[in-house]
């Protein structure tokens, strides 16, 4: 047991509660805290979504030198209306990356709606919205029981455009996600193919305060340890509060809640000796239930950059490489539930983007998918986060991720 092993415990025997001090701030007059209210199939979702989100992490920066920042819970909404269109082996394949039981459609469908209606509404303070919509090539057609479908369990807009009119229809493929995301990602495409069926998109955006915000008069450029050992000065934000933290051999980590404490921020700083490579691994194999359970309130003295990352990446390999490659095939790919013609995945991208400063986060992120014919208060803590980190913004009372990042001082 680590050193906040046994503190942990007693406080759940003493308190019934999850944790030693709650993750979230309760504001009872006008701002009370939420938790989700799901099924149990639908908690089970949530942890495999998140196991989904560690190995996806994983393999992304394992690929990536610089800073990098996805949205995992947009690319599970996204497969999830991919699923609702696939059939025999390509949707016991989705399943699989995803985390869920072969024929669990029904079940996967019933929990991204109560994602969904639930999310946007926990937090007064927080303003998140989720979006999804297909963009259909109108010379060919999908099947109704899909469009109904995919319109009652993700909520998604249908609308056909004349793809051979490519200024038009990018131009209202881009627009809705500028629209979506609050001008942050004003264009997803560039370019749109007649021989393509349809584009399915989710956006999500996602802007809210720290409920213990940083004073700017305390932001300095202080030095950061880049990966390769070298350095450079970077405005560093101050501040020194209780936060929810704990630690392991391979990381540190500490929990910044916004606005009510329903959505929060954790940092994850590699221990001495441990790289970011190490801390993605340890989060794979992890029970990271357990972890956030074992979270114990202290002083944190604490140090964070100010910073914005703006990412794209383009996901085929790495979906195939997860388990669903004959999505991506000519001959193999079966989504004869969206469309009696033999269709696969041309592409699947996301666009992501976040800035974080003294006042709170803003976030958000498209992800795209091109469709084509076959063809108690306890000890003092020093948390500096001054080298490269991996950071977290997730749903509180079930962890579920939201967001994900990796801030490396480039």
């Amino acid at each position: 047991m680590n050193r906040f092993g046994l503190l942990a415990a007693m406080a759940v025997l003493l308190t019934g509660s999850l944790s030693c001090g709650k993750l979230n701030g309760d504001d009872p007059k006008n701002n009370p805290y939420k938790r989700l209210d799901l099924t149990t199939k639908s908690v089970e979702f949530v942890q495999k979504g998140n196991t989904f989100a560690f190995d996806f992490i994983d393999r992304i920066n394992s690929l990536e030198e610089g800073d990098f920042f996805i949205s995992p819970l947009s690319m599970q909404l996204l497969l999830g209306m991919i699923l609702d269109g696939a059939q025999n082996g390509t949707a016991d394949e989705i399943c699989k990356v995803l985390g869920y039981g072969a024929g669990e459609v029904n079940a996967v469908n019933e929990y991204s709606l109560s994602m969904l209606e639930q999310l946007p509404s926990l937090d007064k303070k927080t303003k998140l919205s989720i979006a999804n919509a297909i963009f259909a090539n109108k010379q060919y057609s999908l099947k109704d029981d899909y469009k109904s479908t995919v319109g009652k369990y993700y909520q998604a807009e249908v609308a056909n455009l004349d793809f051979s009119n490519e200024a038009a229809s990018l131009k209202a493929i881009n627009g809705w996600c500028d629209k979506q995301t609050n001008g942050m990602i004003p264009k997803v495409l560039d370019k749109v193919s007649p021989g393509t069926l349809a584009y399915l998109l989710n956006a999500m955006y996602f802007k809210s305060e720290w409920k213990e915000k940083f004073s700017k008069n305390n932001t300095v450029n202080e030095v950061f340890t880049t990966e390769d050992g070298g350095t450079k000065k970077v405005p560093m934000m101050k501040n020194n509060e209780h936060f929810q933290y704990q630690d392991n051999d391979d990381f540190r980590v500490v929990n910044l809640p916004y606005g009510n404490g329903a959505f929060s921020m954790l940092v994850i700083l590699p221990q001495t000796g441990k790289t970011l490579a190490d801390v993605s691994s340890a989060l794979k194999s992890s029970d990271w239930t357990e972890f956030r359970q074992s979270m114990v309130r202290c002083d944190v003295n604490l140090w964070l950059p100010k910073f914005e990352t703006k990412y794209s990446i383009k996901l085929n390999d790495i979906l195939s490489d997860m388990g669903m490659p004959s999505s991506f095939s000519p001959i193999d790919a079966d989504f004869k539930a969206m469309s009696d013609m033999a269709l696969c995945l041309s592409f699947v991208k996301q666009d992501a983007v976040i800035k974080v400063d003294e006042e709170g986060t803003e976030a958000a992120a498209v992800s795209v998918v091109g469709m084509d014919a076959a063809a108690a208060p306890g000890e003092h803590i020093v948390f500096h986060a001054d080298h490269p980190f991996l950071y977290l913004i997730t749903e509180s009372s079930t962890g579920a991720i939201l967001f994900a990042g990796k801030y490396s001082g480039k």
